[in-house]
């Protein structure tokens, strides 16, 4: 059995510890100590909660009315602005996941995008790699 502690479990799951702590109490995911005495989940129990929150959908469309067939919304804060006259690139910092967008310097403009300013990527992909750590040096 696979666990994991509270914290790496929050990081996982895209929210504070104290967010996964009132999960937990509330009895939405079950808490165990480990051998060391500390809290941890267990791997395949949060894998299904985790699969159970990415499937309940956004009880609301965008403020257009429109839903949309995007799954992977990362919100997060712009970090950084490089523009052009043509062509931008933005960087957001999305939780612990670090996105980068090349887009027009009109759209960046009609955005409001600059450092500090909370936004949304939407990811929309056809094919997604998964990686594991590797055991010893590469």
């Amino acid at each position: 059995m696979t666990q994991i502690r509270i914290a790496q479990a929050a990081r996982l799951l895209g929210v504070s510890d104290d967010t996964l702590r009132r999960w937990t109490k509330a009895g939405l995911l079950a808490e165990n100590t480990d051998a060391a005495g500390r809290k941890v989940v267990d791997g395949a129990e949060l894998a299904a909660f985790a699969r159970r929150m990415g499937e309940t959908p956004d009880p609301s469309p965008d403020p257009t009315g429109v839903w949309r067939s995007a799954r992977n919304r990362f919100v997060g804060l712009v970090t950084d602005v490089v523009t052009d006259t043509v062509m931008a690139k933005v960087e957001l910092q999305c939780g612990p996941n670090r996105i980068v967008s090349l887009m027009s310097a009109e759209a960046v403009a009609e955005l409001g995008l600059r450092p500090g300013v909370m936004a949304v990527a939407v990811v929309k992909a056809t094919q997604v790699i998964v990686e594991t750590p590797a055991e010893g040096p590469r």
